[in-house]
């Protein structure tokens, strides 16, 4: 009874046209179909399957997200039939549906009109690639710099220690610290000279205002008193006089003071720090030679060999900067000593000349000692800010 439905189930699946051919309509239209797509390839233009359901489903389009498996189903018993040298199918297997065959998918992919779209992903990462490699080499940079630092830290922190309690060997030159003391003890005399030097200008020049205001309250008296007028007008002459000469004066002494304060907070802190970096790459010195020291006297294989080595090229590197920091503190606290000698000369004589002229009231010997020295007076008032600079 089974055989019989299917039969019938096959004779009504199967009609027969007028030439006495198998074929139906669909089936030919499918074939023109398959033949123009392995010929000239899928359009793209022509149909929205291929978008992947971009957009919405029109009216007449079917959208790719409701296709389940691939949109042309090839049946190769259909081509082997029409060749005339297979088998009769079986309408058993037609009614149950026919499993798509790799090979025409295959075939399909390697049509010469076949279209692949670009790989716009991986032309869109490469400056992503590069700028994420590039940040990633900064940041190991960064962390090798960090793990030296911390390396050397260690090392000099290590041998700063172990010379406070005495055991440590330090590496000293005798003559050049007892050079590098009295260089720090002379800056500390001359700082408390240029303290004082700052403390007379101010009382000189709060003199010489007031001066300067006892002499136009003379002037104004003389003026308003006539049985006194001359008693006044001597005071408010003798006042103004004064009062010139103590801005001469003032002149010397700030020129003073400016050479004084050149000559310790530049010049010799110059000489200082350079003094301070010799200080320091002396305690790496100092360091990496004691780290040298107990590597090579402990037990010999091949990593201990491998890091002695190391440490020797790290000692050597440290030793060359020592040698040379300190021939340029030698060579700079000789040329400070020979500066040093040449400025306060000059400035000393000039302090004692123009202070000399002043109390002695010489007026002509004060003025001469400026000349002598190159010592322009500025203006009245040229110490003031200006009201740009009030703004």
């Amino acid at each position: 009874m089974t055989d019989s439905i299917l039969s019938k189930a096959a004779t009504m699946e199967i009609p027969i046209n007028s030439n006495g051919d198998t074929r139906t309509a669909e089936e030919d239209s499918l074939e023109q179909d398959l033949q123009q797509v392995m010929v000239s390839g899928p359009n793209l233009n022509e149909t929205s399957i291929v978008s992947g359901g971009y957009g919405g489903a029109a009216e007449g389009i079917i959208p790719t997200s409701s296709i389940k498996g691939p949109g042309i189903r090839f049946n190769p018993e259909y081509f082997d039939r029409r060749c005339g040298h297979a088998p009769k199918p079986d309408i058993r297997s037609k009614s149950r549906g026919i499993i798509p065959s790799q090979l025409a998918a295959s075939r399909i992919a390697n049509q010469p009109g076949h279209y692949q779209a670009p790989n716009m992903h991986h032309s869109n990462s490469n400056p992503s690639m590069i700028s994420e490699e590039a940040t990633r080499g900064v940041a190991v940079e960064k962390f090798d710099n960090v793990k030296k630092w911390s390396i050397n830290t260690y090392k000099c922190t290590k041998q700063m220690f172990s010379e406070r309690f005495g055991r440590g060997m330090k590496t000293v030159d005798q003559e050049l610290e007892a050079q590098i003391d009295v260089l720090k003890e002379t800056k500390l005399k001359y700082e408390c000279i240029l303290r004082l030097a700052r403390a007379l200008t101010n009382h000189f020049y709060n003199m010489v205002q007031t001066q300067q205001a006892l002499g136009d309250t003379f002037a104004d008296l003389s003026q308003k008193s006539p049985e006194l007028q001359d008693e006044f007008g001597y005071n408010a002459e003798t006042q103004k006089l004064l009062c010139k000469n103590g801005e001469t004066l003032l002149g010397a002494i700030n020129f003073f003071v400016s050479s004084i304060n050149t000559l310790v907070n530049k010049t010799m802190e110059d000489t200082l720090m350079t003094i301070k970096m010799y200080e320091n790459a002396r305690l790496e010195y100092d360091a990496y030679r004691t780290d040298l020291e107990e590597m090579s006297a402990g037990p010999r294989d091949a990593a201990t060999i491998m890091r002695i080595e190391a440490a020797q090229q790290q000692y050597q590197i440290h030793k060359d900067k020592y040698e040379r920091l300190r021939s340029d503190v030698s060579i700079k606290i000789k040329f400070l000593e020979e500066n040093k000698v040449k400025v306060m000369h000059k400035q000393l004589l000039l302090f004692h000349n123009a202070i000399s002229a002043y109390f002695a009231g010489n007026q002509q010997q004060l003025e001469q000692t400026l000349r002598q020295f190159n010592v322009k007076l500025k203006p009245p008032g040229s110490d003031k800010p200006s009201w740009l600079e009030e703004q």
